[in-house]
């Protein structure tokens, strides 16, 4: 992927060396759990030999009783990130906003409000209650932030075998459109029917949510390509880092068994084939799954 000459963001904040201090919750709040929360909850199933529906019940019920807005003290730095990574992380989020800038007004007739994008070590706060790295990254509604720890890239490559910078600039994506669907009202309105339904229906919800922020990476990634910056081997990376985060992957290397009512992402072809759909569209029309009976 060629990001080294593009732009950087203004809209990154970089925590990192921050301290943490005292929080009332967990990521995720009433925008649902993030890309990483499945993978992370999933392998530590796996590691102490609990039910991983437990421990992601768990983290939603305390995610969504978590929601006011917390205070930290932290570092944050003054202009764009030194680090190699930091520097990537702002040139894909720049991405993100040039891309969406145009397009959402385009195919949404919505103005796009640029979200921020929080580096962070650890811990620290978000208004969705406590953000910290073992939950991945996420999307917070209520400050219209995406939180990210890098290391979950690390975690990603190294216990799933999905990596590369091309799958780095997916997940980022991914947490972008998930600000996308926050900002066109699909996100509150998802939530608001998740409250009233039963568990097994407010997880189908999660799962249309989850695989259109997914279909909205494509977009992204539709327009990456358009500009000339995709090298070989891209694709294939953003597809089998969606391929290895699918529900049913990794109910079935935690448990050795699958649920599919259980699900809150998608399986890994359902995950394939929304990123899929973005890329060859490029057409938020085209990412409605709520509109179709076949995920």
């Amino acid at each position: 992927m060629k990001w080294e000459d593009y732009r950087q963001s203004e809209y990154l904040e970089d925590r990192r060396g921050g301290g943490g201090g005292d929080f009332a919750g967990l990521p995720g709040g009433r925008g649902g759990l993030g890309i990483g929360t499945m993978v992370v909850l999933g392998l530590l199933g796996w590691a102490f030999g609990i039910d991983p529906r437990l421990l992601i019940g768990g983290a939603e019920l305390i995610g969504g009783i978590g929601g006011r807005p917390q205070t930290q003290e932290t570092r944050r730095s003054a202009g764009p990130p030194a680090d190699e990574m930091g520097r990537f992380i702002s040139a894909v989020l720049a991405q993100n906003e040039d891309v969406w800038t145009r397009l959402l007004p385009q195919q949404a007739n919505r103005r796009y409000e640029q979200p921020r994008l929080v580096l962070f070590d650890g811990v620290t706060s978000s208004a969705c209650g406590r953000a910290q790295s073992a939950m991945g990254p996420f999307y917070c509604p209520p400050d219209k932030r995406v939180y990210l720890d890098t290391s979950f890239f690390q975690e990603m490559q190294r216990k799933l075998g999905g990596g590369g910078d091309f799958a780095h600039a997916y997940v980022i994506g991914h947490e972008v459109g998930h600000h996308i669907q926050n900002l066109i009202g699909i996100l509150p309105r998802a939530n608001e029917l998740r409250e009233r339904s039963s568990e097994r229906e407010a997880n189908a919800i999660s799962v249309r949510i989850e695989l259109q922020a997914d279909c909205f990476a494509g977009i992204w990634a539709n327009n990456v390509q358009a500009m000339g910056r995709i090298e070989p081997g891209d694709i294939d990376e953003a597809l089998k880092t969606a391929a290895a985060i699918g529900d049913d992957r990794l109910q079935k290397a935690s448990r050795g068994q699958i649920v599919p009512d259980s699900f809150t992402h998608g399986s890994s072809a359902q995950r394939m084939r929304w990123f899929s759909t973005g890329l060859r569209s490029g057409s938020m029309q085209s990412c409605d799954t709520f509109r179709t009976n076949q995920l």
